[in-house]
């Protein structure tokens, strides 16, 4: 799916701005100018920005996209009325009307069959399911608290298709996917897929002085004595030395949490993404903005709302190569953009072993994994019901 509104599959060129990334110092030329005993002040808080539909992240991501959308009730076919359609860009589908997007979907939202190349997709989910087919012959369908981290590697196709499965109330989604990039070594690695379970997740509570609660969850990396499942074999998370990590924090009012510093050089975002205001160190940060921060202080963040908050935390050590993409293809050349696409066209990348380009899975299928080798993984129905 396409950096920025993911609207085409196949867009302009995108040079993205990895490398590494210069450390702020404020007054650094004041510093070597002056007193040698005199250091610059570094602050916690490096930058901050609004968020939009695609949020801005730093090496070794790519970005993020937060969708969030109220479907209404599903029909037979796990998609809504099509009394919805009327007025919609069907099969372009990015602007919320009725409280929803179909996206790219024309009966189930979502995305139908597109290709990747050179980087991963992680799908955190926290309401609703997604259905996965890919070219791989494999598939699944998961939501309410599960992830999927796959590693496109030297390419796959995939989809990635929201089933509205209850038909006599709404369908609420909520889920973040994340753009890890591949290092040049390991983007053209054979395509694989993970499924990180809810129940598999670590989670715990912290209590703060006063007994106000904040809630994390633990997807990648780790935090405190926490650690999150392995990711893929060719992940730039595999290594501990490249401390990537994923947390979703959620607070509940008037709580106190300290993240932990960690190693200089590692790239910090943090992106304040439901309440209306927290302070970090001090400074008021308001609703829905993202914020790069200081990675070897220690960050307070305190709730001073009446209402719960809750931040998504993506870090890790920069890849620190160059970044060409186009479209649905990340990689480190314009050659090897083109020998992409010339991959593409004469593969299809193992071709498309389904009947239809948007794969939904009978809607009394519960979560599942399907994996190219044949084994899969079947979880209970519970979840289902979840939300």
């Amino acid at each position: 799916m396409q950096k920025g509104n993911r609207r085409s599959f196949l867009g302009k060129v995108t040079l993205g701005i990895s490398g590494l990334v210069a450390l702020p110092y404020t007054g650094i030329g004041r510093w070597l100018r002056g007193n040698e005993d005199e250091k610059p002040e570094v602050k916690t808080i490096r930058s901050k920005k609004a968020l939009g539909f695609q949020w801005d992240t730093l090496d070794p991501f790519l970005f993020c996209v937060h969708h969030e959308d109220d479907f209404p009730k599903g029909n037979l076919n796990c998609g809504p009325d099509p009394e919805y359609f009327k007025g919609r860009h069907m099969g372009d589908d990015f602007i919320i009307k009725d409280g929803f997007r179909m996206y790219h979907g024309q009966v189930v939202p979502g995305f139908p069959g597109h290709p990747h190349r050179g980087f991963e997709t992680i799908t955190v989910v926290r309401k609703g399911f997604v259905d996965h087919a890919d070219s791989m012959g494999a598939s699944g369908r998961y939501g309410n608290g599960d992830v999927q981290w796959m590693t496109a590697g030297k390419g796959v196709q995939h989809s990635e298709m929201f089933p509205l499965l209850k038909e006599d109330q709404e369908n609420p989604m909520e889920l973040f996917q994340i753009w890890l990039n591949l290092p040049k070594i390991n983007k053209m690695a054979d395509p694989h897929y993970k499924m990180l379970w809810s129940e598999e997740i670590p989670v715990f509570e912290h209590e703060d002085d006063q007994k106000k609660k904040t809630h994390i969850e633990v997807i990648a990396g780790s935090l405190e004595d926490h650690k999150a499942p392995a990711p893929p074999p060719d992940s730039w998370a595999k290594s501990d030395e490249n401390t990537v990590a994923i947390w979703n924090i959620s607070m509940e009012a008037g709580a106190v949490y300290t993240i932990p510093k960690t190693s200089a050089g590692t790239n910090r975002m943090l992106y304040f993404y439901e309440g209306n205001s927290i302070d970090l160190n001090g400074e008021i940060i308001e609703k829905y903005h993202g914020i790069e921060v200081e990675p070897t202080h220690d960050l307070v963040i305190k709730n001073p709302d009446t209402h719960g908050s809750s931040i998504l935390v993506l870090q890790g050590k920069p890849i620190g190569e160059p970044v060409i993409q186009y479209g649905p293809f990340v990689m480190n050349t314009k050659q090897e953009i083109q020998q992409a696409f010339d991959d593409y066209h004469k593969t299809q990348f193992g071709g498309w072993p389904w009947n239809r380009r948007d794969v939904v899975h009978d809607r009394k299928k519960g979560r599942f994994a399907k994996h190219a080798d044949g084994t899969e993984e079947v979880l209970t129905n519970a979840l289902l019901n979840k939300g």
